[in-house]
């Protein structure tokens, strides 16, 4: 049996704590405590050096959270991140399409894989939902990547086949061919599973969604990801392309591909009847931020949608987010709540980085949080970097505002340490960190 015991601050949400209070009983924190570790699993703390026969990793003064789940992220586009000057459709033509272009090549859709995985993994990202490209090496390549790191992956090759390049269009037998094959290759194999993954609406035709639709419905336990309502061009364009649908959200639903197990990115030009749609059918919004900021895509109504009863979890988005970081994540979420005149704790945003997305793809007994029982994925962090923030983090009154101020001024140069189901799988070597 491998023991594994790591000390630190330990911080998790037990709950949704609601906006707004910075006091909440569905905050789980205990200072300088050990957490014992068994076959990669969480196995319970300890007050006290647990002594021979635990590997003992000692990061008293650090902070220890769960490892964060990004719910939408492009794998390629890497290659893309700080892409200057375009709103969502020029961006699309003039940076993103090109790009991903380059994946049909096995070893560059390798490289970039391997390159992203460990990219995700030293921002403290232990789970992700993530865009390949349409080339179905892509998603095999992501698969092989977060396989070999032990990584909760779920992706799958992404459908389009009309409204882009030669060189990223499939065809509705051909992409209904890859996607069965990769669900038989790689769903639910360790902690893998596969997401039907529709580009947007304008990218596939009514056919193609079709297609997904049949796919979700003879292969349950699957996923669906998307986009929905990002941009206004974007919405005004599907409209045009689809007269018939009430809505944007509306041509998924009509197409079978609004579940449980549908992750929508953005979601931010809906109304009420779209908001009830989704509390309806049980999909999620991943709100990505720093996209939306860096688009100009616009602001999301997140207490909205929460009060219709759909879910919202958080979402790097690159490249049109700027950090795989999701402490960067959450302080762009608290500025596009604060110009709506809505407050984000960090209560709030961290749970919806960790045990909120968690709970929402139906993965909350596993990621998410420091419960016993769930696999210890683990990200250890410096609570403070550079002298701005070690002197506002000694100042810190209350431990939200000092939780608050890591969120704020922190980014990935504060992680010190990654962890999947208890396997040491990024590390910033320091003086600071003993093991023993």
């Amino acid at each position: 049996m491998q023991r594994l015991a790591i000390r630190g601050d330990l911080l998790d949400l037990t709950d949704d704590p609601g906006f707004g209070a910075v006091e909440s009983s569905a905050v789980r924190f205990d200072a300088d405590i050990w957490l014992l570790v068994e076959d990669g699993r969480i196995a319970g703390r300890s007050r006290t050096d647990p002594g021979e026969g635990w590997t003992r990793i000692d990061h008293r003064g650090r902070l220890i959270t769960p490892g964060f789940v990004d719910t939408h992220v492009h794998m390629p586009q890497l290659d893309v991140i700080a892409s200057y000057g375009t709103e969502l459709l020029d961006w699309l033509n003039t940076y993103t399409f090109p790009a991903e272009t380059r994946y049909a090549d096995p070893a560059v859709s390798r490289a970039g894989a391997e390159r992203f995985s460990d990219a995700l993994l030293a921002h403290g990202t232990t789970a992700a939902v993530v865009f390949p490209t349409v080339h179905a090496v892509s998603s095999d390549a992501l698969f092989d990547a977060a396989a070999a790191r032990g990584m909760r992956m779920i992706t799958g090759k992404v459908l389009m086949d009309r409204h882009a390049p030669a060189g990223l269009t499939d065809d509705v037998a051909g992409a209904e061919r890859d996607c069965t094959d990769g669900i038989a290759r790689w769903h639910g194999r360790g902690r893998l599973a596969y997401a039907v993954t529709v580009r947007f609406a304008a990218t596939s035709t009514p056919a193609q969604l079709a297609m997904a639709g049949e796919l979700l419905a003879a292969h349950p336990g699957v996923y669906m990801q998307t986009h929905v309502a990002e941009n206004r061009a974007e919405v005004a364009w599907i409209a045009e392309l689809f007269p018939d649908a009430r809505s944007y959200l509306d041509v998924y639903h009509r197409h079978g591909l609004l579940n449980g197990r549908a992750v929508l990115a953005h979601g931010i030009w809906l109304d009420d009847a779209d908001r009830a749609r989704l509390a309806a059918t049980g999909a999620q919004i991943a709100h990505c931020p720093t996209s939306n900021l860096f688009l100009g895509s616009g602001l999301i109504g997140w207490r909205a949608l929460e009060a219709a009863g759909a879910a919202v979890t958080l979402a790097s988005d690159v490249g049109g987010g700027t950090s795989l970081s999701m402490l960067r994540t959450m302080a762009a979420a608290y500025q596009v709540q604060a110009l709506q005149g809505v407050r984000l704790t960090a209560w709030k945003a961290l749970h919806a980085a960790t045990r909120g997305a968690a709970q929402a793809l139906h993965l909350g007994h596993e990621i998410g949080s420091l419960d016993v029982g769930c696999t210890a994925d683990l990200a250890v962090w410096d609570w403070a970097v550079g002298p701005v923030a070690t002197h506002r983090d000694a100042l810190a009154r209350t431990l939200h505002e000092r939780v608050f101020a890591w969120m704020t001024l922190g980014d990935e140069r504060n992680l010190a340490q990654t962890f999947v189901a208890g396997t040491s799988r990024f590390e910033r070597r320091t003086p600071e960190c003993r093991d023993g």
